[in-house]
């Protein structure tokens, strides 16, 4: 069951084990996307179907009646979730044999719900990985069953992370399932729930910048919401065209020194104008926008986006009003 790249790499390192069978795929049902708005399969429903797996269900409700009887006429010994994006009841919880086996992105009980990996990387942690888990009724609290570990470099994205964990997700849950089907999985370790941590469903609005941060935060931030939900900034109003916000969308950035004639700049004002991009005064420090995406525009280095937009040092770009 699932949704996401991550859970078509996942069941990429399932077909690779000869020893395991996949007897059907669950995925979230298709949805409007692109310009012309059609209906789209999700990510695990084009690689299942490329892969000539025919037995693929999208129910609007996995726990429906006909989706639990579709499911259950496939007998499966253990229902392996990835990123599904569906709660499961005790029903289908209950329903095979070994029970149901989530590949959660993060080394639980740290970082439980729907942003781990974003987490992970604003929190400028060193070191992350992926847990296998027994599912219960709970929010990601059931028992480990393994985990395996990826470090976080300084210049990590959260698409970065999230390929790595993809592929190690799809071996760690592979390794799993082929040592629980011949009864040689490790003793399962329960979590304890005083050292978890939980982490909200993002939205687009999260990405809002707000310059009166550390620089370290703001960085961390841009790194983190990189390719989604994405940081932004507003452009002062003079570079706004009708219809359009003026939104500015931050893809990297890098920490700037500041003189001590620039400390008095407010945050979110335009403190120098370098030839890689414009360096905008934060909380503490300054940083520099070296990657960028306006409006109804292209990805583009710092340095071509003042060349076709000149700001003035002393410019707001702290607000969208």
């Amino acid at each position: 069951m699932g949704s996401s790249e991550a859970s078509a790499e996942c069941l990429r390192a399932i077909l690779r084990d000869d020893t395991l069978e996949v007897v059907g795929v669950v995925t979230q049902p298709d949805r409007p996307a692109g310009r012309g708005k059609a209906l789209t399969p999700c990510a695990l429903a084009k690689f299942a179907e490329e892969r000539k797996i025919t037995e693929i269900i999208k129910p609007e409700n996995v726990n429906s009646e006909d989706s639990l009887a579709t499911i259950r006429s496939w007998r499966p010994d253990v229902i392996a979730v990835v990123a599904y994006g569906q709660i499961l009841r005790k029903t289908l919880l209950d329903m095979p044999l070994f029970g149901c086996v989530n590949c959660h992105f993060s080394l639980l009980p740290k970082y439980r719900g729907a942003a781990p990996v974003i987490a992970a990387l604003e929190a400028g942690d060193r070191m992350t990985g992926v847990t296998v888990m027994h599912m219960g009724i709970g929010f990601d609290d059931g028992p480990i069953m393994l985990q395996s570990f990826e470090p976080i470099y300084p210049d990590t994205t959260g698409g970065d992370l999230m390929n790595d964990l993809s592929i190690a997700g799809g071996v760690t849950l592979a390794k799993a399932l082929k040592l629980l089907s011949c009864n040689q999985l490790p003793p399962e370790v329960e979590q304890n729930s005083d050292d978890a941590t939980y982490v909200k469903k993002l939205c687009k609005s999260d990405g809002l910048i707000n310059w009166s941060q550390p620089v370290l935060e703001i960085e961390r931030r841009i790194r983190a919401y990189n390719p989604w939900p994405c940081c932004f900034t507003f452009l002062p109003e003079r570079f706004r065209k009708k219809g359009n916000s003026g939104r500015l969308v931050v893809l990297r950035g890098e920490i700037a020194k500041l003189t001590e004639q620039e400390r008095a700049f407010a945050p979110g004002t335009v403190i120098r104008l370098d030839k890689r991009g414009p360096v905008i005064k934060c909380g503490d420090t300054a940083l520099m926008l070296v990657s960028v995406k306006p409006e109804g525009g292209s990805r583009m280095d710092g340095g071509a986006f003042l060349r076709g937009r000149q700001l003035v040092v002393g410019e707001d770009v702290l607000t969208g009003e």
